[in-house]
């Protein structure tokens, strides 16, 4: 099978998903260097440009199956549908038969302006390969980054860009990894889309109250401001890096009628039988990046 970002925080847990399952991950990469860990657990790495068509087919040959994943940096934002175009074409032509594609988010299908997504959703829809979309709400793993992890062990402030009386169902990469996984091995379910998320939706305050606890501090819940956030993302990323996560966020803050950031995942775990994470669970596991 072969896993696009496979060397990144979010694809990661699909390999070992799935090599702990017993399948060979085939991991696709920019740099073999980045992979060698992923090949000491069993994993091979596959080395291509993902803008190079010619060497996403030579990538897909012989591939069952592609967990597909776009990454969230790219040099030229413009090269996010040719990847994701180039992606599909590359499984079609390899007879692939089950294509899933973790979509970092919900897609929208307001096309009054640029939306990378959606056209490549579209692109997947026009074409003859099986698919499935998972689309989960924020990840867990957020609270690592700069804008969030060292608040926390610093200044017992919990930051994070969501409005503090907002529902948020935050989920753990493992966990889309094992469903990416689950959803790989039953090509019956091609056609389907899956809003995802994690099985509790605190507040922020309700958030702070779990931290709290599972880091034996008395830790607060502060709503960044998007702009804070665009300026983390700018020092640690290069100058406009945060241009376009700012403007969601702001986005966001602003809708008076957002839309959820929690779903009910008891339909979702009866197709893609997998243990959810609780967020206590979670902050236990990494409580050294929030306690020092």
């Amino acid at each position: 099978m072969l896993v696009y970002g496979g060397t990144g925080s979010q694809a990661r847990p699909t390999v070992t998903h799935l090599l702990q399952r017993g399948h060979l991950p085939h991991v696709l990469t920019r740099s073999n260097d980045k992979a060698a860990d992923l090949r000491a657990a069993g994993a091979k790495a596959v080395v291509a440009d993902m803008r190079d068509f010619d060497q996403l087919c030579a990538a897909s040959n012989d591939m069952d199956a592609v967990a597909f994943l776009l990454p969230a940096f790219l040099d030229d934002p413009d090269d996010g549908i040719r990847i994701g175009q180039n992606a599909i074409d590359a499984a079609r032509r390899a007879g692939v038969r089950m294509f899933v594609w973790n979509t970092s988010g919900e897609v929208s299908d307001d096309d009054s302006g640029p939306n990378t997504k959606l056209a490549i959703l579209r692109h997947l829809q026009s074409s003859t390969l099986p698919y499935v979309l998972l689309e989960p709400t924020t990840y867990m793993e957020n609270w690592l980054g700069p804008w969030t992890a060292p608040s926390v062990r610093d200044k017992n402030v919990l930051t994070y860009p969501v409005l503090a009386e907002c529902k948020v169902g935050w989920i753990a990469s493992d966990d889309v990894g094992a469903l990416v996984v689950a959803a790989l091995e039953q090509p019956q379910l091609a056609g389907n889309r899956y809003r995802i998320s994690g099985i509790e939706a605190p507040t922020g305050a309700e958030l702070a109250a779990i931290f709290s606890a599972a880091c034996n501090k008395d830790i607060q819940y502060r709503t960044m401001t998007p702009e804070e956030m665009g300026a983390v993302l700018d020092a640690s990323f290069g100058a406009g890096a945060g241009d376009n996560v700012a403007e969601m966020y702001r986005r966001e803050q602003n809708d008076p009628d957002p839309p959820p950031k929690f779903h009910d995942m008891t339909s979702v775990l009866k197709m893609l039988p997998i243990k959810m994470s609780t967020i206590s669970e979670w902050v236990k596991i990494n409580r050294q990046a929030f306690v020092g």
